[in-house]
C-alpha cells in the first residue's frame, strides 16, 4: 500500500463511526480553543507593554537616583517619621505626589558619567507647574516632564515636542483636552497654552507654549497627566522657577537619565547597577519598571494554559478509547489486511495518522474559532471598556503560535493513538479472521 493510499485509508475510516469520532474531536476542540485564547491574551497584552515601552524608557536606559536610606514620608507606621533631609527634592512626575528623593548635583552627574558602561548621563530636571489654562478658561493642575533620547509617547494627534526648536513646545495629555475647552485633539495643535509657575521669591509666572502634540493614556506611560516639554519650554520654565534661588540650590537634580551600550545584555546591566550602587547610586531600568506588570500577565496566561492543557490530556484519553473501540470493531478487516501482505508497520501508521487527524480536526477547527471569536471581542471591548486605552487589542494571534498549538495537539494525539495502533500492529492475521 503507497503512502498516499495509507493517508486516504486512514482519513476514510476516520469517521466509520461518526457520532464517537465527532465526541472526541468536540473534546480536543475545547482544549485548543482554551489554548489558543489565552495564548492570545498573553500575545496582546505584552505586545501591548512591547509597543509602549518607549513611553516608560528606553531599551539601552536607565533612571539614576542617589540612594538614601531616609524615608519619603510614605514608608510603613513601624518605621516612623522620616528625618529631614536638606538636600531632598521633589520625586518629580515619576513619584508619587509629595515622594522626595535627595538630590543628585553637577557633581554627581559627572561622576557618573565616569562610571564604566555609561555612554552618556542627563539630568532631569524637576519642575512643578502651577497650572495650565487655554485662554480665559479654567485653571487645571497638571505635571510637567520631558522625553529622554529614545523614548516616545502615543499620539493621538500632531508631534513630540521639538528639543531642536527654538519656540516653546508642548503635548498635552488627551484627558485635558475637553477640559480646557477643545472640540477633540485635532482642534487642540496649534493653539497657545498658558502655564503658570511660581519662583522661589513666591512670584508667579505665566509661560505661554505651542500645542503641537496630543498623548494617549498608555499603560508602560511614565508621565500620566504630565504635559510633555522640549528644551526651550523646560528650560524657561525652570528659569522662572529658579528666579530668587543660589545657584547651588537650583542645581538639584530628582534623578538623571543614563544611556548604556545595549549590547551589554542582562549580565552587563546588573554588573553596571552594582557599579552605580558601589558609588552611592541605584538605577532603574524600564525593564524593572514593567517587570510586575509582565509577570503578573504571564502568571495569569500560565494557569489558563494549564487548565486547557488538562483539557487535552482528557482528549487524549478520549482519542485512546475511540482507536481501541476501532481496533476491536475492526479485528477481522485488520487480519485480512495483514493476511494479504500488509506490515505489522503500516497496520501501526495508518492507526497513529487516524489519531493524528483528529487531532488535527479538533484544533484546526478551535483555533480557527478562537481567532475569530477573540478578534471580534477584541474589536468590541476596544470601542468600549478599553476605550481608554487606545492601540490595545487585548487579543491578537500569533501564526506561529497558532501553528505550535495545533502541532502540539497533533504530537498529543499521535501520542494517544500508539497504544492501540500497537495493539492493531501485533494482531495475530489468523486469530483476527477467526474473531466474530
Amino acid at each position: 500500500m503507497k503512502t498516499t493510499d495509507l493517508i486516504s485509508s486512514a482519513v476514510s475510516n476516520t469517521f466509520r463511526s461518526k457520532t464517537r469520532t465527532l465526541l472526541t474531536i468536540l473534546s480536543i476542540f475545547i482544549g485548543a480553543f482554551t489554548l489558543s485564547i489565552t495564548s492570545g491574551l498573553g500575545t496582546g497584552i505584552n505586545s501591548y507593554i512591547d509597543d509602549t515601552l518607549s513611553g516608560a524608557g528606553a531599551a539601552d536606559a536607565m533612571s539614576v537616583s542617589k540612594t538614601s536610606e531616609a524615608a519619603s514620608g510614605f514608608g510603613p507606621p513601624e518605621a516612623g517619621p522620616a528625618e529631614y533631609d536638606p538636600d531632598a527634592v521633589s520625586a518629580g512626575a515619576l513619584g508619587a505626589p509629595g515622594a522626595t528623593v535627595t538630590a543628585l548635583t553637577p557633581d554627581d552627574i559627572t561622576a557618573i558619567g565616569q562610571i564604566e558602561d555609561v555612554v552618556a548621563v542627563e539630568a532631569q530636571r524637576t519642575i512643578t507647574p502651577d497650572y495650565i489654562q487655554f485662554g480665559n478658561g479654567a485653571r487645571y493642575v497638571a505635571g510637567a516632564g520631558s522625553l529622554t533620547a529614545g523614548q516616545t509617547m502615543l499620539l493621538a494627534n500632531g508631534a513630540d515636542p521639538d528639543d531642536d526648536s527654538a519656540d516653546l513646545q508642548l503635548s498635552l495629555p488627551a484627558s485635558y483636552v475637553e477640559p480646557l475647552g477643545f472640540d477633540d485633539s485635532g482642534s487642540a495643535i496649534g493653539k497657545t497654552l498658558v502655564i503658570g509657575i511660581t519662583d522661589a521669591q513666591r512670584k508667579q509666572h505665566d509661560i505661554e507654549a505651542t500645542i503641537v502634540g496630543v498623548t494617549e493614556e498608555a499603560l508602560a506611560s511614565a508621565f500620566g497627566s504630565s504635559i510633555l516639554m522640549n528644551e526651550a519650554l523646560g528650560d524657561a520654565l525652570f528659569e522662572k522657577q529658579s528666579t530668587g534661588l543660589s545657584s547651588t540650590e537650583a542645581d538639584k537634580f530628582a534623578n538623571a537619565s543614563v544611556r548604556f551600550d545595549p549590547g551589554v545584555g542582562e549580565d552587563g546591566i546588573a554588573a553596571l547597577k552594582d557599579r552605580l550602587a558601589e558609588a552611592g547610586y541605584e538605577g532603574t531600568t524600564t525593564a524593572d519598571q514593567l517587570g510586575m506588570i509582565t509577570s503578573v500577565v504571564d502568571g495569569i496566561v500560565l494557569v489558563l494554559n494549564a487548565f486547557a492543557i488538562l483539557a487535552l490530556l482528557t482528549a487524549a484519553f478520549g482519542i485512546v478509547n475511540t482507536l481501541f473501540m476501532s481496533v476491536q470493531e475492526r479485528t477481522r478487516e485488520i487480519g485480512l489486511m495483514k493476511a494479504m501482505g500488509m506490515g505489522s508497520g503500516k497496520v501501526f501508521g495508518m492507526f497513529s495518522l487516524e489519531a493524528t487527524f483528529i487531532g488535527f480536526l479538533g484544533s484546526a477547527i478551535g483555533a480557527g474559532l478562537a481567532i475569530a471569536a477573540g478578534t471580534g471581542l477584541s474589536a468590541l471591548l476596544s470601542r468600549t471598556l478599553l476605550a481608554d486605552l487606545p492601540g490595545l487589542q487585548l487579543i491578537a494571534f500569533d501564526p506561529m503560535y497558532i501553528g505550535g498549538i495545533i502541532l502540539l495537539v497533533m504530537v498529543i494525539a499521535f501520542l494517544a493513538g500508539t497504544i492501540p495502533a500497537a495493539r492493531a500492529a501485533k494482531a495475530d492475521p489468523v486469530e483476527s479472521l477467526r474473531y466474530e
